[in-house]
């Protein structure tokens, strides 16, 4: 015979409190960050383009690795917050799967 948990009422307010907390796709807080780590993607794709017909160009260089640098501070407590934005294994998730928490980052 399968035994029965009992759930502990303590316990369920306190799923209640935190769900209630939890940060939530689409609000104001995650546009705006999401917008911050946009701007960063943005000045990474210009440099890409840029670097494909300048290699030698140091400042360049240097910039393009500040940049993925400052966007993987940004991304890390993102994801933590928010779930994932990069599929195939590039972004963590929690549990439960993530992916099919909506909108998704393109979709803001």
């Amino acid at each position: 015979m399968a035994e029965r948990q009992e759930r502990n009422p303590r316990g369920e307010e306190q799923e209640a409190e935190e769900r209630e907390q939890a940060p939530v796709r689409g609000s104001e807080a995650y546009v705006a960050e999401l917008f911050e780590i946009q701007k960063v993607d943005f000045a990474l794709v210009e440099l890409t383009l840029y670097l494909d017909t300048h290699p030698g160009d140091i400042q360049a260089v240097q910039q393009f690795n500040q940049l993925a640098q400052k966007r993987r501070q940004l991304v890390y407590p993102f994801e933590m917050k928010y779930g994932p934005m990069l599929q195939f294994g590039l972004s963590y998730t929690r549990y439960p799967w993530q992916w099919n928490d909506a909108p998704w980052p393109w979709q803001v």
